[in-house]
Order: structure tokens, then sequence, then C-alpha cells
């Protein structure tokens, strides 16, 4: 993957860890999926996000720097095919590997449609249920996402949906 920059504008990486808040002037996203009970299960789980099975049970492809998740890592997650292949350039800006939270985040570069950061991070509550959430801030970055308006927010919502189904398809079926 040739050298891109981060695109511009974007506030400071590791937004959507939890501890920090959501910047302004952004649409937000927060969708949270149970995915089922137990540690083989939080594990199956994890290892499906940081690992890049969740994208590509979705039906997306990744082409990626590295084999899981790390900070720096960058990656290209695309769908279509051939020269109909429609792939957006990323950077991985926070992981998280640990007892009960295991998860990552990337935030966009430049080419990718919409400017901001979106995380994926699998949590094992104290009651033993596992939940897998998606954060996200965004805003467009390019004429045509500006074009589709309202339109944007739906897919990233549906895209949410599908990627915690796939996790809890994946953890399922460890």
């Amino acid at each position: 993957m040739g050298a891109t920059a981060p695109a511009e504008g974007l506030p400071s990486a590791g937004a959507t860890a939890p501890s920090k808040g959501l910047p302004s002037g952004y649409a937000h996203l927060r969708h949270r999926t149970f995915v089922g009970r137990g540690r083989d299960v939080f594990d199956a789980a994890g290892a499906a996000v940081t690992t890049w099975r969740m994208h590509r049970e979705s039906g997306a492809r990744v082409h990626a720097e590295a084999e899981r998740a790390a900070p720096g890592a960058r990656l290209r997650v695309a769908v279509g095919v051939g020269r109909l292949e429609y792939a957006v350039p990323c950077e991985v800006v926070w992981a998280a590997y640990g007892g009960t939270r295991t998860g990552f985040a990337y935030g966009t570069l430049e080419g990718h449609p919409e400017s901001g950061e979106e995380s994926f991070v699998v949590t094992l509550d104290p009651d033993g249920s596992v939940w897998f959430t998606v954060t996200a801030f965004s805003r467009p970055a390019r004429w045509y996402t500006r074009a589709a308006g309202p339109v944007v927010p739906v897919l990233q919502r549906w895209y949410a949906r599908r990627l915690g189904c796939a996790v809890r398809r994946l953890a399922k079926n460890r």
C-alpha cells in the first residue's frame, strides 16, 4: 500500500476509545449487538474482530499490512469485484487486547469518502454477557458522499448491524 496522509481536519486519533468523547461537527454512530455468553465466546469474537474475519464475513475484502489490528497498520476495506472493486484506505489508531475488552479503531486516510474514525470492540460484562459495539464519528470527505446526504448514515447503521451479525456468527461457530 502506498503512503497516504491522514485525512485533513481529523481530530486527534483515538477519539472512539471508551475514555474519550466523540468530537463535535461529525455524525456519531453507536451500535451494540449481543453476541453470547462466556469467556470462549468473548475470545472467539475478539479474534474475529482483530484479525479482520468480521469484515470478511460481512462480505468485504480486507487488504491489510498486518495479520491483526495494531496501531499504525494500514488497510483497505473493499467491496465489488475486479475492476469494479471499491476500496477505502484506513489506518489502525488504537488496539486493545485486555481481559474484558478486545478491539481496535481505524481512522480514515486521504482518498476515503468519509473523514472520521470507527471502533470495533468486544466486551465481556461481569455477568458473562458478551457485546460487540461499533462507535464512529464521520463527515463527508468527497462530493458524492456530500451529495448522498441522509443516505450515508442509513448505510453506516446497516453496515454496523451487518458486522454485529458477522461477529455473532463467527463466535457461535468457533
